[in-house]
C-alpha cells in the first residue's frame, strides 16, 4: 500500500503497534486466566523495544519472505489486490509469529535453556492462530484505513499537494 519510503515507514510503525498492542494483550489475558479491564494499559510497558524487534525483523526477513512468498504464487497488476493484501497477511504472520514468539520468549518466559525450544514451539503455537485472525480481521484492516487518512493529509502528501497546485494553476488560465 505505501508509495514512498516515508509513508512505508509510517505504516511501518502503525501496523508494529496494532500487532504488538493485541499480541500483548491476548498473552497478558492468556497468563492471567482471562481478558480484564485493567490489561487494556498493560501492553503500554513494553511497547517500545517490542515494536522496534517487530520493525527490524518486518524489514530484514518477515516482509522480504511474505513478498517472495505471495508473489509466488500471485500477480500484481493480474490478480485481485484484496487477494494479495490476505496472501501478504497471512505470509507476513506466518514469518514473524515465530520470531516473535522466540523474542517473547527470551525476554518474558525466560525458560531454561533445556526448555527453551518446546517453551518457543508452544508460545508460538498459541500465539499463531491470534494473530493471524488479529492480522487479517482487525490490525490489517484497521491500519490501512488509518493509513489512507493520515497520506491524505497536506503534511504527508506532497504529491498531493503538487496535484492540487496543478489544478489551480489549470483553472487559472
Amino acid at each position: 500500500m505505501p508509495s514512498t519510503r516515508a509513508r512505508h515507514f509510517v505504516f511501518s510503525i502503525l501496523m508494529a503497534f496494532a500487532m504488538v498492542y493485541g499480541m500483548e494483550l491476548y498473552n497478558q489475558a492468556l497468563m492471567t486466566g482471562g481478558l480484564t479491564t485493567e490489561l487494556f494499559l498493560v501492553p503500554f510497558g513494553d511497547m517500545v523495544p517490542l515494536m522496534a524487534a517487530v520493525i527490524v525483523l518486518e524489514a530484514l526477513v518477515g516482509g522480504k519472505v511474505a513478498h517472495h512468498c505471495t508473489f509466488k504464487f500471485l500477480r500484481a497488476g493480474e490478480d485481485p489486490a484484496l487477494l494479495i493484501t490476505v496472501f501478504l497477511g497471512i505470509f507476513t504472520c506466518w514469518t514473524m509469529c515465530p520470531m516473535m514468539s522466540f523474542v517473547a520468549t527470551i525476554a518474558f518466559k525466560q525458560p531454561p535453556l533445556s526448555q527453551l525450544v518446546a517453551t518457543w514451539l508452544q508460545t508460538t503455537a498459541m500465539n499463531f492462530p491470534m494473530a493471524l485472525l488479529w492480522q487479517l480481521f482487525v490490525a490489517g484492516p484497521a491500519v490501512r484505513c488509518l493509513a489512507r487518512w493520515l497520506f491524505r493529509l497536506p503534511f504527508l502528501s506532497g504529491e498531493q499537494r503538487q496535484a492540487n497546485e496543478r489544478n489551480e494553476r489549470t483553472r487559472a488560465k
